[in-house]
């Protein structure tokens, strides 16, 4: 009886190290001092490579002697224009300003501005402008919120007064430009906005527009108040192609440093929804977490003392989230092809592989044939890590990126098939599945241990001008590392006796829950749900039959403690430290969950359209469909000779469903796992299928041309150990 009890016990002790692997969070950043006054001078389009120490002194100086960072300008509109980066700054949320019907490109910010006195002004629009991010956007952003967060503010230009204007339209003072001695008008308020242009171009009229926009800085710097925070923002983009852009902050406590925020949660990356708590904290006051987005800045070391080693050069952030994103479409969408061709090719191998005990079946395919299939098969199955660690190298440097970038892939793909194929346990039936999904879970799980440099601006990875995720797992990893841990679970839990087949996947799947949903590592809770959800589902099923309903309680009842703990556990954090998990429960509690729900279904209808992982989770459906139902199939004899595996599959399903569902990224999640998983499937499948017939010949039979009784050197590499 104590055998028996045992694997339940140590899944429970498993279950319980889960849940207090997701309670750790990271310590919050200690607040910066607090000041008098804050300055924001942002100038749409700036971005690190327009700066340099003769052409731009005083914003070389300010970055010099301030706390720096990338900035992502990400907005409600897919691509933030100046007066859309104006708003959102002032919104603290993602918000979008009314276009002109017929622009094709962005305009510089033309507000309708009134001045009924000589004090401040009115934007006539603004009711407007609040009463479209409220109905029509999914973000319940209030154009405004920062400026009533304070008592008076000061705008110097058409887009500072976006930004400053309240809700209602006033803007408390406005300038249209510096005076020559702003050293009053900034002192007024404790929050100015000043507009330093709008940077556009290229070569020297681009030049011009920033030497005039380090000019006007030079002379905020030269009248700005005492005990004053000065944050220099490139506010948005000014064409069509998104980028990353300034971020300084220089004043009293902001003397060095990269600027981080928990929104990102990577060092020397910020948001522009973050500028407005960091504004607010910075004065001393409260933000209004129901209307802010985003989070306070604060400050890590580590910036090296040259600002072009910083951000510039080999180190520039931005000219690598901009090659990620071009290369990364091309390599997602050659894979759907190659694979789409290579399961063509398969689908009459595997036809020929399934043997026929009559002397009219068709020939087996030849060693060769299968050789070359498997090898393939292996390769395919290896692409995704393989182009994870092609992001180790500088390929982004390159003249031409892409070209650079599938050599590299193409090489590491080419030795992991090797490593696969030499092994001396390459002839057994499980060897090649269990090496790809190895590789796969060792691969993602090594970067996150290191900070998942791999996957920030990586081609498998994630761009941080999306503006989605700056670190922990992307929705490619998490697919990725999912399928490899359960797959790789389910083979080793083959080698066990049946009792003990839960404790293997429980073991191994807690492992993954916790490096999903840890803060420190995979930084996503509701990957960490859905991977809980797959391990349960795996492990009911790890020791063969159906999932009845007694598993199916048992699992379910496991992958809730680990969710209401990990959910009860964030509530009871402060309202600015709550992860996603917490905040939306939080909406779904106060009635206020409904642009989150609009949010995440409008973001899994765009990738799901848009996206080549859509079509690899599709195509790897429709050939493990294939594998399965047909007459030629084989993967329910392998399921029926593996239950372990069947489970891992069944998990893998789950999970990866869910994360992409709940996550706003569709199939995205399936698709990284089909891409990892089918290949190899669909290789152990035909390895089954050779050995389908194989029986003893009764005296005096003979044997067709496809028959079970093969010559020594035929296929003796496909017997399964």
């Amino acid at each position: 009886m104590r055998r028996i009890w045992i694997p339940y016990v140590l899944v429970l002790l498993a279950v319980g190290a889960s849940l207090g692997g997701l309670a750790v969070r990271p310590a919050a950043g200690a607040p910066q001092s607090t000041v008098d006054y804050v300055i924001v001078a942002g100038a749409a389009g700036l971005r690190w490579d327009d700066l340099d120490p003769q052409r731009t002194p005083a914003l070389w100086q300010e970055a010099s002697n301030g706390s720096i960072g990338w900035l992502s300008v990400r907005s409600a509109q897919r691509v933030t224009c100046p007066s859309d980066g104006w708003v959102t700054l002032g919104a603290g949320n993602y918000a979008a300003y009314p276009r002109v019907a017929g622009a094709g490109g962005c305009e510089t910010p033309r507000p309708d501005l009134e001045q009924p006195d000589a004090i401040g002004a009115n934007i006539v629009n603004q009711r407007n402008v609040v009463q479209d991010n409220q109905d029509r956007l999914p973000y319940g952003a209030v154009p405004g919120a920062l400026a009533e967060s304070v008592r008076c503010t000061v705008a110097v230009g058409p887009g500072a007064a976006i930004a400053a204007a309240r809700p209602f339209g006033r803007v408390d003072k406005y300038q249209a430009e510096l005076p020559a001695d702003p050293r009053s008008l900034l002192s007024d308020c404790v929050l100015s906005f000043v507009d330093l242009g709008t940077i556009t171009g290229s070569g020297a009229s681009r030049a011009a527009l920033v030497e005039q926009a380090d000019a006007t800085l030079a002379k905020v710097v030269a009248a700005r108040p005492d005990r004053s925070l000065l944050l220099v923002a490139g506010v948005s983009d000014t064409d069509q192609g998104s980028r990353l852009h300034v971020a300084i902050a220089e004043g009293e406590g902001w003397d060095g440093g990269w600027l981080t925020s928990a929104g990102t949660g990577r060092d020397g990356y910020l948001q522009l929804i973050d500028l407005a708590p960091t504004i607010l904290t910075a004065l001393g006051k409260s933000s209004p977490g129901k209307l802010f987005a985003g989070r306070a800045a604060s400050i890590v070391p580590g910036k090296p003392v040259s600002v072009a080693q910083a951000v510039q050069g080999d180190h520039n952030a931005d000219r690598r989230a901009g090659a990620q994103r071009g290369v990364a479409t091309i390599f997602f969408t050659v894979l759907a092809i190659l694979q789409f061709v290579l399961f063509a090719v398969i689908v009459p191998v595997m036809v020929r592989a399934r043997r026929h005990s009559g002397p009219k079946g068709p020939a087996l395919p030849s060693a060769r044939v299968v050789g070359a299939v498997e090898l393939a098969l292996i390769a395919a199955a290896l692409a995704i890590p393989a182009a994870l660690l092609a992001d180790a190298s500088p390929w982004w440097r390159a003249a031409h990126p892409a070209w650079i970038f599938g050599i590299v892939t193409g090489a590491l793909i080419i030795a992991g098939t090797a490593a696969v194929r030499l092994v001396p346990r390459y002839k057994r039936t499980l060897w090649p599945l269990t090496a790809v999904a190895a590789f796969g879970a060792v691969v993602v799980g090594l970067d996150l241990i290191t900070g998942a440099q791999l996957q920030l601006n990586g081609v498998a990875g994630y761009s941080a001008i999306n503006g989605a995720r700056y670190a922990g797992v992307g929705g490619v990893g998490l697919g990725v590392f999912v399928t490899g841990l359960l797959v790789l679970a389910g083979c080793l839990a083959q080698w066990v006796r049946k009792p003990f087949r839960p404790l293997v996947v429980v073991v191994l799947g807690g492992l993954g829950v916790v490096m999903v949903g840890s803060p420190y590592l995979g930084a996503d809770p509701i990957g960490a749900i859905a991977v809980t959800a797959g391990v349960c589902v795996a492990a009911a099923l790890s020791t063969g039959g159906w999932l009845t309903f007694p598993r199916f309680a048992w699992s379910a009842l496991a992958g809730l403690v680990v969710t209401i703990g990990f959910a009860a556990v964030d509530l009871r954090r402060p309202e600015l430290e709550q992860g996603s998990l917490g905040r939306f429960l939080s909406e779904l509690a106060s009635g206020s969950a409904g642009p989150a729900l609009q949010r995440m279904a409008a973001a899994n209808g765009e990738t799901l359209l848009g996206s080549p992982l859509t079509v690899l989770a599709v195509l790897g459906a429709v050939m493990i469909a294939f594998c399965q139902f047909s007459p030629w199939g084989g993967l329910n004899r392998l399921f029926g000779l593996h239950p372990a595996i069947r489970a891992a599959f069944a998990g893998t399903t789950v999970a990866t469903l869910i994360a992409g569902v709940l996550g706003g990224s569709a199939l995205t999640v399936a698709g990284a796992a089909a891409a990892l998983l089918v290949p190899a499937a669909v290789l152990t499948t035909l390895r089954v299928l050779l050995h389908a017939a194989d029986r003893t010949r009764p005296e005096g039979e003979t044997d067709g041309p496809g028959g079970p009784l093969l010559r020594k050197t035929d296929h003796d590499h496909l017997m399964p150990r």
